[in-house]
């Protein structure tokens, strides 16, 4: 069916990172089926289309391919979403650090080990669990 103008509406700028999804309902400019659920950079902006850089392995090698995709098969990326909400945030952190006159790391961190409790058996008894015994039903 017809696409919602808001396809149509999107600015892709060279830099990008887009996803390519090739969609059925419009065959003109469609991604070869390789390409479909790659993320790629644009190179190229055109009225209706975008050159995008994609890397495709071939046997033992890693080649950046140049295609060119009509921007009803390509979404704007959001795998950078995070990386750039994070940048906001230290950028906050370290501004409120200077004014402080403190020192602050930035790194993320691996979530530790959870605390250590005691699990009770007065009222809870530890129960034997064994695996039932197989049977042959001939």
């Amino acid at each position: 069916g017809a696409l919602p103008l808001s396809t149509y509406m999107r600015v892709f700028k060279r830099g990008d990172i887009v996803d390519i999804k090739g969609n059925g309902s419009i065959q003109r400019g469609m991604p070869y089926k390789t390409y479909h659920g790659k993320t790629g950079r644009v190179y190229n902006v055109t009225p209706h289309a975008v050159g995008v850089i994609v890397n495709k392995q071939v046997r033992n090698r890693v080649i950046p391919k140049r295609i060119n995709v009509r921007i009803e098969h390509v979404n704007p990326s959001k795998c950078r979403l995070d990386f750039l909400r994070r940048v906001k945030e230290n950028d906050i952190k370290r501004r409120e650090a200077k004014a402080a006159g403190k020192k602050i790391s930035l790194k993320r961190r691996p979530q530790g080990p959870r605390r250590a409790t005691i699990v009770k058996t007065k009222k809870n008894k530890p129960q034997l669990l064994e695996p039932l015994p197989y049977e042959l039903i001939a």
